[in-house]
């Protein structure tokens, strides 16, 4: 089993990138990083990781879940970025796992997959009018799972999301 987490090239948040990773790791669970370009990336809180792949090299085929990384960087990278947005609709439509959080469900509207399905969303006023506009049913809870889709609304949720997204990977669908 292995999950791919994108993250932006710059201000990701740091804790919402190390919660996943730290959970996948303990459950034996390979992962690539993945950004807008291959490279060092920087967290908000001065982290640095390296994205092995830009969203261009991956073959969505060779993973069975999706994990995107919110934080300030998201909504400048990550939002409007097409192959981005076509990963999330073909992990959505294959029916493996998608995860995003903080600002990074964002993408997941824009890609129509949380169409009439409950998510949630670090809450400012530009992100949830994208909700909104991508038909997302908003709940106020810190982690909302529908249809192998798990959002959350920010760093307090990190190690809640990474749970579930974990929960939804052991699924005995797999």
């Amino acid at each position: 089993m292995k999950v791919v987490i994108a993250i932006a090239p710059e201000k990701y948040r740091d804790e919402e990138l190390a919660e996943p990773v730290a959970a996948l790791t303990k459950a034996g669970i390979a992962f690539d990083i993945a950004s807008t370009r291959a490279g060092t990336c920087t967290g908000m809180l001065g982290g640095k990781t390296v994205a092995a792949l830009s969203f261009e090299e991956i073959d969505p085929k060779n993973y069975n879940g999706l994990i995107i990384v919110g934080g300030s960087g998201s909504q400048t990278h990550l939002w409007d970025d097409d192959m981005l947005v076509r990963l999330a609709i073909f992990f959505h439509e294959t029916g493996k796992v998608v995860g995003a959080i903080c600002l990074a469900p964002v993408v997941l509207a824009k890609a129509g997959i949380l169409r009439q399905k409950k998510a949630t969303v670090y809450d400012s006023p530009v992100s949830v009018m994208e909700m909104k506009k991508g038909k997302a049913m908003l709940v106020s809870q810190p982690v909302v799972t529908d249809s192998r889709i798990v959002t959350a609304n920010g760093p307090p949720a990190a190690k809640d999301f990474a749970a579930a997204v974990l929960k939804e990977l052991k699924d005995e669908f797999w």
